[in-house]
């Protein structure tokens, strides 16, 4: 069984809604098929915070997704590029085999915001 890491909609959402979860799930499964377990919550949008700032919303549970990246799971390429903006995985990771030497984050979890890119 191939474990795939990629974003769904929350249960019950409609296409309107923007906030995606992070879950670990069976390659062969539908996007929005039970997960074995959700890792973390992405909201694309650009939201305004307290200092004026714009700013997307990841939510992470850190060691969740190097337990699944370190038993095999492979992200999806846009799981690929969050989790390389996040510094969890190298820059230049390929797509599939990304190996967990070079990561260097070691919080339990983050709650990061990305910066709205130009």
């Amino acid at each position: 069984m191939v474990v795939r890491i990629r974003l769904a909609r929350p249960p019950g959402h409609t296409k309107s809604t923007t906030q995606l979860h992070l879950v670990a799930v069976n390659a062969r499964k539908a996007r929005d098929a039970k997960p074995l377990e959700v890792l973390g919550v992405y909201d694309p949008v650009p939201r305004l915070v307290h200092d004026g700032a714009v700013q997307k919303k990841m939510e992470w549970s850190v060691e969740r997704i190097r337990y699944w990246l370190g038993v095999g799971a492979q992200p999806s390429k846009p799981v690929v590029r969050l989790l390389s903006m996040a510094r969890l995985i190298p820059p230049d990771a390929k797509y599939k085999g990304i190996s967990l030497a070079s990561s260097t984050t070691s919080p339990s979890s983050v709650s990061a915001a990305a910066p709205l890119r130009a």
